[in-house]
């Protein structure tokens, strides 16, 4: 029988960054400073605040520079291994790479080595296994968020003669974004192609079509993806104002 712990998180850190060029030339994205510390620590201590004390770090990109000031993770009271891709990967080659760590693991948390997250961690965890209890086919779980987006342009609607029938100015369109974290079963795994760029939608995707359950869970917290230079010092500008007077 399984237990239902996860005690392990992999941390998908070896993209390159290209958004962020030219600040990502020289350092990986998760290792950009974010107040007093580097992006990747502060999720580290995330982890370590929700319970999980041994991490996996994929790395490919620059990826001595996350190694050389990590090391083992004792610094931080956790264990840190590293998975090592001789290139990117992609979300989920990443994760594939992260295989051979993970042996000995039923499930285990994956989540973005670009992101800050606030939000119980062990929630998310016990809502899964809620669903792995009613739904053997449960695959994974991932964390998701209401996201409002407003067009900067009016949206013409047109009939078949290019008559104007609808004018929508700047709409406003709103959904759940995923933002890569997940809850998962190791069988997710065997479902990643070895050493080729694999994405975790076309994993998740061919899991579905397998006829594998993924499931939702609606984060009650904050989330931040620091995916370009606005979105880095939005985040770099509240966590500084944390700091306060130093």
């Amino acid at each position: 029988m399984m237990s239902n712990r996860v005690d392990v998180a992999v941390i998908l850190a070896g993209g390159l960054g290209r958004r962020l060029h030219p600040l990502t030339l020289v350092m990986p994205k998760p290792m950009l400073p974010v107040a007093d510390k580097p992006l990747l620590e502060h999720t580290i201590e995330w982890l370590r605040s929700n319970g999980i004390m041994h991490i996996i770090v994929c790395i490919s990109y620059l990826g001595r520079v996350i190694e050389n000031y990590f090391g083992d993770g004792s610094m931080l009271n956790v264990k840190i291994e590293y998975a090592r891709a001789d290139r990117p990967l992609g979300t989920a080659g990443q994760l594939k790479s992260a295989e051979h760590l993970l042996s000995n693991h039923d499930r285990f948390i994956c989540l973005y080595g670009d992101s800050l997250y606030e939000f119980n961690l062990n929630d998310m965890v016990d809502a899964h296994n809620a669903k792995l209890d009613e739904d053997h086919s449960t695959i994974a779980t991932m964390a998701v968020m209401q996201y409002t987006a407003r067009l900067d342009y009016g949206f013409m609607d047109v009939d078949d003669a290019n008559r104007v029938i609808a004018w929508r100015e700047k709409p406003e369109f709103k959904g759940l974004i995923n933002i890569g974290c997940y809850v998962m079963e190791r069988d997710v795994l065997g479902l990643i192609p070895k050493g080729e760029v694999s994405s975790m939608n076309r994993v998740f995707m061919d899991a579905m079509a397998r006829g594998r359950s993924i499931y939702a869970y609606r984060i009650d917290g904050r989330f931040w993806d620091i995916g370009n230079e606005k979105a880095y010092m939005d985040a770099y500008r509240e966590y500084v104002e944390r700091l306060g007077d130093v």
